[in-house]
C-alpha cells in the first residue's frame, strides 16, 4: 500500500478494508510505519516508538471498530504498562508505568495498533509543544510553526498522513489548539464523559479530558463511541447518549441560533485571519439556514483567565511535588518555566486556590444564561495563526535571574519582573478561547474551516451546552460535506515566510 493510499482513508476506512480483507493489519502498518520514518525527522511529532509492541499485537485476534488500524498515544496521561509516561519531563522519562491507562485499554479493545507516543510539552503546560527533553514538534504546513500544544505530536502526525487519527487530550485547549494549527478536527468532550482512570478519578479538578484530534468527523464519532461512559474509579456516571455518537454524523443539526465574538479581554485585537475565520464560518452556517448574530463575550473572560492560570499553577507545585517525591529528582529535572509555575503555584494561598474554584460557578452561570438563548457559541479557536517555534521561549536576559530568584524564594519578585504578565499572555494571549469549556466543564471543538493567505490552517471553535456532543458532531459533519477539509494536506513544506 502506498503513502496516497493509505492518506485517503480515514481510521474508519482503513478498518473497513482489513474487515474485507482488501488489506491486512500488517500492510496498513508498514504504511504508517513507513511514513513516520520518512517524515518524523522533519517534524519530530512521534517521540518513542513501540514497533515491537505493534508487531507483537499483529499476532493476536484484533476485534472492534478500529481492529487493525494503526495509532499513536500521547506520551502525557495515557499510561502503556511497562513503558515510561513522560510528560516531556526529564525527570520521568524513565519511570515505567505499573499499568495501561482506562482510555488506552479501551483503544486496545477497539483493536487499535498502537506503535508510538507522541510529542508534548512539559506536563502539558503550554499551548505549543517545545519541550527541552525532546525537542520541538513541527507544523507539517510550516514545519518553522508550531503544532500547537499540548497535543501538538498528535496533531503533527495527523496532518503528516503519519495516522489518520491519534490521542489527545485537553485541560485548557489541548485538542482542540493543536487541531486548530493543523488543520484538523479536535472534539473535547463534557465533563467526565470519559473516565480518567485506574490510577485518577478527575485531574485538573475536572477540567481535563482525554479524546483523539482527527481529520475525519466520524472516526471523532466512533472513537467518542469507544471512549465514552465511566468506569470503577470514577466519581460519577453522566447520562449516557440517546444512542451511539458515529449515528449522529450525517443527522440534520436543526436550524441552529448561533451567537459569535472574536474580542476578548486578553486579546482585544486579534488577528485580521482569525477574525476572517469566524465571519466566513458565520457566512457558511447562514448558508447551511442557521441564524448566526454577534454576542458579547458570555462571561469576564479576563477573570476566567486569572482563575484557570491560579488553578493550574497550583496544580503545577502539587504534580511537580509528587514527582519529586516518586523520582528524587531535582530542580534539574525540570524545565525553568515549569518551575517558575511550581513557585507561583506554592506562592498562592489556599484561600485564593479556593476563590478561583468558587468563582467556577459564576462562569458556569454565564455560559448557561447564554445557553438559554443560543445553541451555541462560535469563536476562533487562536487569535492569530500558529506561531513560530520559539516564539514563547523565556527571554535570555531574563533566565538567569529567574533562577536567582527561584533559588532563593523570591517567588513574589516574579511578579514583579513581569513573569507572571509573561505567562499570561504569551500562554493565552493567542488562545484565549479555549479554558472556558474546560472550566464550565462544557463540551467544544474545533473545525477547520480557515486557511490564512499563507496557506497555514486556522480552525473556529463551538461551545455547547453540557450533554450536547451529539450536536456539536451532527453539525461537524454538516460542515464537513459543505466545505471538505480532508484532502487539504500539507506538503511538508518549507518555512512560509
Amino acid at each position: 500500500m502506498d503513502h496516497g493510499e493509505y492518506a485517503a482513508q480515514d481510521g474508519l476506512g482503513l478498518a473497513g478494508l482489513i474487515a474485507r480483507g482488501e488489506l491486512s493489519a500488517a500492510e496498513a502498518l508498514q504504511a504508517a510505519q513507513a511514513r513516520a520514518h520518512e517524515v518524523n525527522p522533519r517534524i519530530n511529532a512521534i517521540v518513542r516508538r513501540m514497533d515491537d509492541i505493534a508487531e507483537a499485537r499483529l499476532r493476536e485476534e484484533l476485534h472492534g471498530p478500529f481492529a487493525g488500524v494503526p495509532f499513536l498515544i500521547k506520551d502525557l496521561g495515557q499510561e502503556y504498562a511497562g513503558l515510561p509516561t513522560s510528560y516531556g519531563c526529564r525527570a520521568l522519562a524513565t519511570l515505567p508505568a505499573t499499568q495501561h491507562a482506562t482510555v488506552v485499554r479501551r483503544w486496545l479493545d477497539a483493536g487499535l495498533v498502537i506503535f508510538g507516543k507522541t510529542n508534548t510539552p512539559e506536563l502539558g503546560a503550554k499551548g505549543v509543544t517545545e519541550p527541552e527533553l525532546f525537542g520541538p514538534a513541527r507544523n507539517p504546513h510550516d514545519v518553522a510553526r508550531t503544532p500547537g500544544g499540548s497535543s501538538g505530536g498528535a496533531a503533527a502526525a495527523g496532518a503528516a498522513g503519519i495516522v489518520p487519527v491519534a490521542g489527545a487530550s485537553d485541560g485548557g485547549g489541548s485538542i482542540r489548539i493543536p487541531a486548530a494549527c493543523c488543520g484538523l478536527f479536535g472534539l473535547k468532550a463534557g465533563r467526565g464523559l470519559i473516565p480518567h482512570g485506574p490510577l485518577r478519578s478527575e485531574p485538573l479538578h475536572g477540567f481535563a479530558t482525554d479524546g483523539v484530534i482527527s481529520r475525519s468527523v466520524r472516526d471523532t464519532a466512533a472513537m467518542l463511541d469507544v471512549l465514552a461512559g465511566p468506569d470503577g474509579t470514577a466519581p460519577y456516571a453522566p447520562a449516557p447518549p440517546r444512542g451511539p455518537y458515529l449515528d449522529e454524523v450525517g443527522r440534520d443539526p436543526g436550524r441552529l441560533r448561533i451567537g459569535f465574538h472574536v474580542e476578548s479581554a486578553i486579546t482585544p485585537q486579534p488577528h485580521p485571519e482569525a477574525v476572517a475565520a469566524v465571519h466566513g464560518a458565520a457566512r457558511l452556517l447562514e448558508e447551511l439556514g442557521h441564524a448566526v448574530e454577534p454576542v458579547r463575550p458570555p462571561v469576564d473572560d479576563a477573570a476566567l483567565a486569572r482563575d484557570f492560570l491560579t488553578l493550574w499553577f497550583v496544580n503545577a507545585a502539587l504534580m511537580i511535588d509528587q514527582i519529586r517525591r516518586t523520582t528524587g529528582a531535582g530542580d534539574e529535572g525540570f524545565e525553568l518555566d515549569t518551575l517558575v509555575m511550581e513557585a507561583l503555584g506554592r506562592a498562592l494561598s489556599g484561600v485564593e486556590h479556593a476563590a478561583a474554584l468558587d468563582r467556577r460557578e459564576q462562569h458556569v452561570l454565564g455560559i448557561a444564561r447564554f445557553h438559554e438563548r443560543y445553541d451555541l457559541l462560535l469563536t476562533p479557536t487562536l487569535s492569530q495563526p500558529p506561531l513560530r517555534i520559539g516564539a514563547l521561549d523565556t527571554p535570555r536576559a531574563l533566565r538567569p535571574l529567574a533562577r536567582l530568584l527561584l533559588a532563593t524564594r523570591a517567588t513574589r519578585l516574579l511578579a514583579r519582573m513581569g513573569m507572571v504578565d509573561r505567562l499570561v499572555q504569551d500562554n493565552l494571549g493567542w488562545v484565549p478561547y479555549t479554558q472556558l469549556a474546560n472550566l464550565t466543564g462544557r463540551p467544544a471543538m474545533s473545525v477547520p474551516l480557515h486557511w490564512t493567505a499563507q496557506g497555514l490552517p486556522l480552525g473556529v471553535q463551538f461551545v455547547g451546552r453540557c450533554g450536547e456532543e451529539g450536536l456539536l458532531l451532527r453539525l461537524a459533519a454538516q460542515l464537513e460535506a459543505a466545505r471538505p477539509w480532508a484532502d487539504r494536506r500539507p506538503a511538508l513544506a518549507a518555512p512560509a515566510g
